[in-house]
């Protein structure tokens, strides 16, 4: 076999990432199967041995949870200072990213990587700090729990009964510089929570009972020992690939099934993939395309995809490789992916052969050390046939005319030579001929010109000439050399010209998916995402195709069509989007349509659907292509992401800016008109305490002055509160209040508002105190109360009360109106929205959104139905805390001063 040497391009990415990874920092990972193993006790105590050899070691964030061996670990390792956030007034500490950047230690301990970072904070999660350090060149050391990775998330679940929402992307754990398993057997474990050394003895208590089951541990050790060895095949199998380390390790076993186009492919699959299940394995399905299978009938061509489609559905990795030589090719294949066992059916035929090698034996011979494994055939089965529907009937007879063509031309142009040049140099002539006819023409038709440039050669130019008998007996060994070097050079020339057919395919696809890329990254609007993928498309697939966008409702909108329009069924677009899977042709799901249908789904959501309807529906089976198709719909994906995201933070930045000078507005204006508004008022009672006292029509007109501009006052003082509300500097005076105290004196407020109206109190006898601003509540009330006023009959009651749940204190304010307008629910309390747009009832819609404002200063809720038997209700629901003990007094004694 031909010498294997590194391939440039991979040797030039080497060299590129590894000049990447010496400028980031340096990942270690303490993995555990669950809390409780040992994960801050080992890195704590690994710390100390780096400081020891030199190490700037510095504690990010340590969590002991009251452990008093990881505690005293912490003793001699230098600690950053916890960084104070206010979240929802309360104070809480986080790890502080900003001065571990400015502190800038060589190796930063970093506990809990899955840890949710409280709002407020640079990143949402902790890992996202972990990758920050990394690119500014810290080495960082953490700690997770097999739970805690995302793709395994789920399966602990169904384990355990418990879902831990606090996950780490797999990348992050895959790319990590080094990954240290923690293991401690469960009954360990078991006994360290009896004697409270991982939680305190009730917490102990609990767990045992709940996810500290053995059983469950037992499943959470295998599962993280097998992430852990799955780890580390990867770093083996990248460190054979940049070692170019050509024998197969056995460290692992693992599958390789070769794929032919004879009607027995699919018992190799099936048979592999029991093997694999039983073995607990891996597996690989591969097919070899040499020049020889390149002209393949359709019939053969659709069994091979047929096969490598049943491999995939039975969980192998199937790949389309180009190669000279089937074996040469299955052998390197096997070596760069550390696979140890090929598997192949028993070539019966190729044994009555002599002139051609088993492929068993030669794989055999080229790679010692794999295992060789044939699956065997029937010895009545079926056989590769040879009827005109599956013999191969696409001979190009034109490119053996012309072979033959060109090579009597050459016999031609040569005769009036041949008394000039030497018969080598004739030999030459046909030489180049050959040579050119397998450029041109490939394979068989150079085979055929090197035979016929031979007896040109003996017939026209050996003497006895015009004979194929021959005076010197030397000549056959230059008609041996001739047809040996006449052969070898086709055949080299054939194969080079396949390779690079091959080279330029792949470039192409490169190329078309780059410019593709630096397309989308410049598109503003979902249109213009829309027509570079139909130009890929076509290009690439001869395809039609049809981009589907998903609303924030999560329902594809109109199939928006550049070119000729696909067939694309709506009912098939929102079940593959819904479920996130593909369907359509070529598929398990609905696989007799012509359309298939792949849900574009971007790192946060499915963005949309991609319907592409190709003309040769055999090109998205083919491996290759449906991976090149894969990846054009995850550039999409990402692409309408993007989009999406840049409309949210235009939007967002016009909001902002309309909120903002909407509140300086409203602000403005309501200071500007309290003066003028307070005389007002003032003037209007004036006049009414004038002498000689106003009668009749002025005394009217004065009364009305005086309401006007109550009213208008009001407006005003619900403007600037929605103002200082809506700008956050409002102060809350929180204290315990009883709830019945605030709720007299609402209704006392309330008085002149209710005009004789009758108000049913109904107030639960054991309603707990609730730390609030009693002001601020007491204007909720009067707002809601106000409102039942203005929008229910005049003979109508109200009704008011409260309740306790375990978690919360709700207060409500129900009327016997019309109840709320239907589907405006949400948007009463937006801010100017009224329960009726045209109406006399004053009032400008600040009422309850002043009502919303303050309830989620408070950190509660408030909603608005309609009630079954008429009329609304409005609930607030404010949060239950404990209140604090009061201590009693103690009775003085004589003893004690006084």
């Amino acid at each position: 076999m031909a010498e294997q040497r590194p391939d440039p391009d991979q040797l030039l990415a080497l060299i590129r990432q590894e000049d990447e990874q010496a400028k980031r920092g340096r990942l270690k990972i303490f993995f555990g199967a669950s809390a409780g193993v040992g994960k801050t006790y080992a890195m704590l105590s690994a710390a100390h041995t780096a400081k020891l050899q030199g190490t700037d070691v510095l504690i990010g964030v340590v969590e002991t949870h009251g452990r008093s061996e990881t505690e005293a670990l912490i003793n001699g390792l230098e600690s950053l200072p916890l960084k104070r956030i206010v979240d929802k007034n309360r104070t809480v500490t986080e790890f502080d990213l900003d001065a571990a950047l400015a502190r800038a230690p060589g190796l930063i301990l970093i506990d809990e990587l899955a840890h949710s970072n409280v709002v407020g904070s640079r990143h949402p999660k902790r890992w996202q700090d972990v990758e920050e350090l990394l690119s500014a060149g810290i080495d960082v050391w953490s700690t997770m729990n097999v739970q805690h990775l995302e793709s395994l998330n789920d399966i602990v679940g169904g384990i355990t009964g418990i879902r831990v929402w606090e996950t780490v992307p797999d990348h992050v754990f895959d790319t990590a510089d080094e990954v240290v398993i923690v293991d401690l057997p469960p009954d360990d474990l078991l006994q360290r929570l009896k004697e409270g050394k991982v939680y305190l003895a009730q917490q102990a208590e609990r767990a045992v009972q709940n996810f500290f089951r053995k059983g469950n541990l037992i499943a959470l050790r295998e599962l993280a020992l097998r992430r852990t060895a799955d780890r580390v095949d990867s770093d083996m199998l990248q460190y054979r690939q940049n070692s170019s380390v050509k024998p197969v390790w056995g460290t692992r076993d693992s599958l390789l099934a070769c794929i032919g186009p004879h009607e027995l492919a699919e018992k190799t699959v099936r048979s592999t993939a029991r093997l694999a299940a039983q073995l607990n394995v891996p597996w690989h399905a591969v097919y070899v395309e040499t020049p020889a299978l390149q002209r393949l009938a359709e019939a053969k061509r659709r069994r091979v995809l047929a096969a490598l489609k049943l491999a995939q559905d039975m969980g192998a990795q199937i790949s389309t490789l180009a190669g000279q030589d089937i074996a040469e090719t299955l052998v390197k294949y096997a070596r760069q992916h550390n696979l140890s066992k090929v598997v192949l059916g028993r070539d019966t035929l190729a044994r009555r052969r002599f002139w051609r090698q088993v492929l068993a034996d030669k794989i055999g011979m080229l790679g010692a050390d794999l295992d060789v494994i044939q699956i065997s055939l029937p010895a009545s089965g079926p056989r590769p046939s040879t009827t005109p529907e599956t013999r191969d009937s696409s001979i190009p007879w034109p490119a053996y005319l012309w072979s033959a063509v060109l090579c009597a031309g050459t016999t031609l142009v040569a005769l009036p030579l041949a008394d000039i040049l030497e018969q080598a140099n004739i030999v030459m002539l046909f030489l180049l001929v050959v040579v050119a006819i397998a450029v041109r023409f490939g394979r068989g038709p150079a085979v055929m010109a090197a035979f016929v440039s031979v007896g040109a050669f003996d017939f026209f130019f050996v003497s006895p000439r015009f004979s194929f008998a021959f005076a010197d007996i030397q000549y056959l060994v230059t008609f041996m050399v001739m047809l040996v070097v006449a052969l070898v050079i086709g055949q080299m020339t054939a194969g080079l010209k396949y390779q690079a057919r091959v080279s330029q395919r792949r470039e192409d696809r490169m190329r078309a998916l780059y410019e593709m890329s630096r397309l989308l990254s410049a598109t503003l609007m979902t249109e213009q995402v829309a027509n570079i993928s139909a130009q890929f498309l076509t290009a690439e697939f001869g395809a039609r195709s049809a981009l589907l966008v998903a609303d924030d409702n999560n329902k594809l909108q109109a199939p928006m069509i550049t070119g000729e329009a696909p067939q694309v069924d709506q009912a098939i677009a929102q079940w593959s989007f819904d479920k996130a899977e593909p369907a359509g042709y070529g598929t398990d799901t609905l696989p007799s349509s012509s359309t298939l249908y792949l849900p574009l789904s971007a790192p946060m959501r499915v963005r949309g659907i991609l319907a592409v309807q190709p003309r040769d529906t055999t090109r998205l089976v083919v491996p290759e292509q449906r991976r090149l198709l894969d990846t054009c719909a995850s550039l999409l994906a990402i692409s309408l992401e993007r989009i999406h995201y840049i409309n949210v933070a235009q939007d967002t930045t016009v909001h902002m800016e309309s909120e903002r000078l909407r509140n300086l507005l409203l602000s403005a204006i309501s200071h500007d008109l309290r003066t003028p508004l307070s005389v007002m008022v003032g003037l209007a009672e004036a006049l009414k305490l004038t002498k000689p006292p106003l009668t009749g029509e002025a005394a009217e007109i004065a009364s009305a002055v005086g309401e006007s501009a109550l009213r208008m006052n009001t407006l005003v003082n619900n403007l600037l509160d929605m103002a200082r509300l809506e700008s956050g500097k409002v102060e809350l005076n929180r204290q315990w209040q009883p709830i019945e105290d605030v709720v007299g004196s609402a209704l006392r407020a309330a008085q002149p508002i209710l005009e004789g109206r009758s108000v049913r109190v109904a107030l639960d006898d054991d309603l707990p105190p609730v730390r609030i601003d009693a002001v601020l509540i007491e204007r909720i009330l009067i707002n809601l109360i106000e409102n039942a006023v203005k929008y229910t009959p005049p003979a109508t009651a109200i009704s008011l009360g409260a309740n306790a749940t375990p978690d919360a204190v709700q207060l409500w304010v129900a009327d016997e109106g019309h109840g709320l307008p239907p589907g405006q629910e949400e948007a009463i309390f937006n801010k100017f929205m009224r329960g009726k747009k045209e109406s006399s009832i004053p009032g400008v819609g600040l009422g309850l959104a002043i009502c919303r404002a303050i309830a989620r200063a408070h950190d509660g809720t408030i909603v608005g139905v309609t009630r079954p038997q008429g009329g609304a209700c409005f609930t607030l629901r404010l949060p239950r805390e404990t209140p604090p003990v009061i201590e009693p007094f103690a009775q003085q004694t004589d003893e004690e001063p006084s």
